[in-house]
């Protein structure tokens, strides 16, 4: 399994151009193992759309209905482990509490993270892919 970035998975769900052809293939062929999306993920989400910095062509409501139960995808819980690693994530991390949780979510479960996020792949305490 690999966890996947909240970006990753938006433009995974939305055949989003912005996906790369290398991380489209890391998808495709991970897809067996499982996707692995934190619930912040979903939460980051609806935040973006509630700030109009995100859209869809339907509701959020169907959007995220259909994102959650697309093959491979597996929804990873919040947990008080997490939580905890996230405030004491090693180094130096930025501020963004999601970005911190997505991080923390990998670090616990010991999968790599997916992402195109600068910041988050040049955080050498996380394995990304």
């Amino acid at each position: 399994m690999i966890v996947l970035d909240t970006h990753i998975w938006v433009w995974w769900m939305d055949e989003n151009p912005q996906l790369s052809q290398r991380h489209t293939q890391l998808l495709q062929d991970h897809e067996q193992d499982g996707l692995g999306v934190s619930v912040i993920s979903c939460w980051e989400v609806a935040k973006l759309v509630e700030l109009g910095r995100l859209g869809f062509e339907g509701s959020i409501e169907v959007w995220m209905e259909q994102a959650t139960i697309y093959p491979g995808i597996e929804l990873l819980p919040l947990t008080p482990q997490i939580v905890i690693e996230s405030t004491k994530l090693p180094g130096i991390f930025h501020r963004d509490p999601a970005d911190q949780i997505i991080v923390a979510t990998a670090r616990v479960y010991h999968l790599p993270l997916l992402t195109a996020d600068r910041l988050i792949l040049d955080y050498p305490h996380v394995r990304t892919l």
